[in-house]
């Protein structure tokens, strides 16, 4: 179910109005998520599929065509959030979600 949830995610990035450098860095930041949700799925299957969702609610609404600032805010806050209880298990899992929201926030999609 991740994989699906992450797999809608990167074909939505493939039709995204964006530069190839920025599509670039967000599928590879999309498949460092991938593994790290695989390790928190071991853990907590229904976390690692609650940051998932997160993780495609923000990225469909940053690339709407006319994405509502306060509805991206807002989703990028609970994406946050959502890792928040993990910085110390799973450092690398929030530096990951940080990089994707600082990326969609600041792209201008």
């Amino acid at each position: 179910m991740i994989d699906n949830t992450l797999k809608r995610i990167e074909e939505k990035l493939a039709d995204a109005n964006l530069t190839d450098e920025k599509r670039s860095e967000l599928l590879a930041l999309l498949t460092d998520l991938k593994g790290e949700l695989d390790v928190l799925a071991q853990k907590d299957e229904p976390r690692a599929q609650s940051v998932a969702n997160l993780a495609e609610v923000t990225s469909l609404e940053a690339m709407r065509d006319e994405s509502d600032d306060k509805l991206l805010d807002l989703s990028l806050q609970s994406l946050s959030a959502s890792v928040e209880k993990f910085e110390v298990e799973q450092p690398h899992l929030a530096k990951v979600i940080n990089s994707i929201c600082m990326l969609l926030s600041n792209s201008g999609i």
